[in-house]
């Protein structure tokens, strides 16, 4: 879905010339206080193609123009997202309200987008505003954020023996290997020919050190020394490939199919944020399961005897700089974020201070899970180390190759495999 050289490209394309906006022509999108005087058609840019064809874009349209009447949201549905949008955004044709492609460094952000307030103000009412903060305005809030961890059949692992959560990664193996031995079903799904799903095992980092700072200490380390959270999370999947505890082909995989097959248990376990939770359980309803088979666990290591979960924020939305009708875009922004119920049909953990867990991290509460939410002090440094190192920390690519090296598709070894990918992004650290 990303492909690494192409997103290099791009990404240093658009910090050398942005698109020809001047940060100081762009106006902030206000907040409007009378929807009776908004007014204008916004396009909104998603890479939810499947709420765009299921028409739940267009409920959540309908609610909206209940309140401002005067208000036409159109939705594009971007199967591509990263790789497209970011061609766009060497234009000023990227939609009026958007997702920010996670290749758009942050110090660039006033060139693409319009500030949505100070940071002080929107921090007091979302999370996660410091990633979007340049200066003393923020120009993006996530829709929602979500926890990481195993979506897992729990039927499957009951038969295999296995009821209480593995607190090590040899644990997890172990377990792997009973689900193998005592049931028909594939233990773990690497969801490889997508490739996006595999990214999300980046997601790692803090949950196995349930360290607040893990995400800024990468620029300052070796994200693949032994110990280390992204060197621990990488060998755990490794391991699962090598032990032959994934699927026969990871080339054949299919995500939408993998819906299906771990909600009636051809699939075990799946490494997912848990926005898959409400997908996979809905699978579950059509296959004519109880959507309860669908459990959900942390990252098998623990800090004091407690497991740790990160808090991380989904895409940032965003209004472009560029939007003619700015106010209208606002309106749609806040009342999506704040209003909908987007972030509880996910889920999600809304961005919006105060509001209640989901239903789905229930049991996480229930068993002492420690939600930790990641600093983003060095957000604009990380993302400036990831592209000039050409590891792709956010994309599919380098986990690839580590699945393809696990089954013997790729020469090399697990120690080979981190040892370069401590030495490209060391170097690329201490060159920046």
């Amino acid at each position: 879905m990303f492909r690494r050289t192409l997103a290099v490209a791009l990404a240093l394309s658009l910090a050398a010339c942005g698109s020809g906006s001047d940060p100081k022509q762009s106006a902030d999108a206000v907040s409007p206080t009378d929807p009776a005087a908004v007014s204008g058609e916004i396009t909104v840019l998603t890479n939810r193609t499947d709420l765009v064809t299921d028409g739940t874009m267009q409920k959540y349209a309908d609610q909206f123009k209940q309140l401002y009447p005067k208000v036409t949201v159109k939705f594009e549905g971007v199967t591509d997202y990263e790789g497209e949008v970011k061609i766009r955004m060497n234009t000023e044709n990227y939609g009026d309200v958007l997702l920010i492609p996670n290749t758009v460094v942050t110090d660039d952000y006033p060139k693409y987008f319009a500030p949505l307030g100070s940071a002080a103000d929107l921090s007091a009412k979302y999370s996660f505003t410091d990633k979007a903060k340049v200066g003393d305005k923020v120009y993006g809030v996530a829709g929602f954020a979500y926890v990481n961890g195993f979506v897992y059949n729990k039927d499957v692992w009951t038969q295999a023996g296995v009821t209480t959560w593995p607190t090590t990664p040899a644990e997890f193996i172990t377990a792997l290997q009973a689900i193998r031995s005592k049931t028909s079903a594939t233990p773990y799904y690497t969801n490889y020919h997508d490739g996006w799903p595999l990214s999300s095992w980046s997601q790692v980092v803090g949950s196995v050190s349930c360290d607040p700072k893990a995400n800024d200490n990468l620029v300052k380390g070796d994200p693949w020394a032994a110990g280390a959270d992204l060197a621990t999370g990488d060998t755990l999947l490794f391991d699962i490939v090598k032990n032959k505890l994934s699927e026969a082909d990871p080339t054949t995989t299919n995500w939408e199919d993998s819906k299906g097959q771990i909600a009636t248990g051809k699939i075990a376990t799946m490494w997912l944020g848990s926005w898959a939770i409400a997908q996979m359980q809905d699978a579950a309803k059509k296959a004519g399961k109880d959507p309860s088979v669908i459990g959900y666990m942390p990252f098998p290591k623990q800090v004091d005897g407690k497991f740790c979960s990160v808090v991380a924020p989904d895409y940032q939305y965003a209004i472009n700089s560029h939007s003619k009708n700015k106010a209208a875009a606002r309106a749609w922004f806040d009342w999506f974020i704040d209003k909908s119920d987007s972030a509880t049909v996910n889920q999600a953990i809304s961005a919006v201070k105060g509001a209640p867990l989901p239903p789905a991290m229930q049991p996480f509460t229930a068993a002492g899970v420690k939600f930790i939410e990641l600093s983003q002090a060095e957000s604009a440094k990380l993302t400036k180390v990831d592209n000039a190192s050409e590891v792709g920390i956010s994309k599919p690519d380098y986990r690839q190759k580590l699945v393809d090296t696990a089954r013997g598709a790729a020469p090399g070894d697990l120690r080979g495999v981190l040892a370069d990918l401590s030495k490209r992004w060391t170097e690329a650290a201490k060159n920046l």
